[in-house]
């Protein structure tokens, strides 16, 4: 009588069913005919279907799902040797100018090219006094330089109203903006910034890496270093 009373307050529940089913890989070989007998209701519908049908149902899926992973790995690998080859284009061009005096304008306009980048600005300060007529050479204030020391990685976002958006063409259509400090060591005031802006509110994000635009600074600032005094 324990033993029934006991079981009577202890039912047994969904989770020792499936505790037993895991537990007991045989049980279905002992009991083949309830894999065709028991029905589930297919996700893709109201209908019925069995285990069986079930199960081939979830392996479809799982496929589907690693031919979306795969596809993704090549769209994102082509993307990668896109990027790359872009990259050595705009870094050939910097090695490939004999004048310091034009640099910024080459980095700017090349970036602008190859990177389809709707607007481009740059601005480089404490150059040499030969440099300082040049237009890049001119036009950031302090709170501006100041704002490009505060940067410790390039800034992406919408533009809320910042003041270098004014070295922009056409500042007004610049919806999301990217800031990139240039710097001689990773720990050293901004010497100069790069502006990269888009109508597009999607193109500079909060979320999007910034690895990339690191490499650009950094090797815009070692090109760059040739114009300082």
């Amino acid at each position: 009588m324990n033993s029934i009373h006991q079981a009577a307050m202890n039912p047994i529940t969904e989770d020792d069913i499936a505790n037993y089913l895991a537990n007991t890989p045989d049980f279905f070989e002992r009991h083949a005919q309830l894999l065709s007998q028991v029905q589930l209701t297919s996700p893709h519908g109201t209908r019925a279907v069995s285990l069986q049908e079930r199960q081939a149902e979830m392996l479809r899926e799982k496929i589907k799902a690693l031919e979306h992973r795969v596809m993704d790995m090549v769209r994102h690998g082509t993307e990668n040797v896109v990027t790359a080859d872009r990259l050595q284009r705009w870094t050939r061009g910097l090695l490939t100018t004999r004048d310091p005096r034009s640099l910024p304008t080459r980095i700017a306009g090349d970036l602008q090219t190859l990177f389809m980048v709707p607007q481009v600005a740059i601005k480089v300060w404490d150059c040499d006094g030969s440099y300082a007529s040049e237009p890049y050479a001119q036009q950031a204030s302090e709170d501006m330089k100041a704002l490009a020391t505060s940067l410790t990685a390039p800034y992406c976002g919408l533009n809320s109203g910042f003041d270098v958006a004014g070295w922009l063409a056409e500042p007004q259509a610049a919806v999301s903006i990217a800031l990139i400090p240039l710097r001689p060591e990773p720990d050293a005031p901004a010497f100069g910034l790069l502006v990269l802006a888009s109508p597009d509110a999607q193109r500079f994000h909060a979320d999007m890496g910034t690895d990339f635009l690191e490499r650009i600074a950094e090797l815009a600032s070692a090109a760059l270093s040739r114009l300082r005094s």
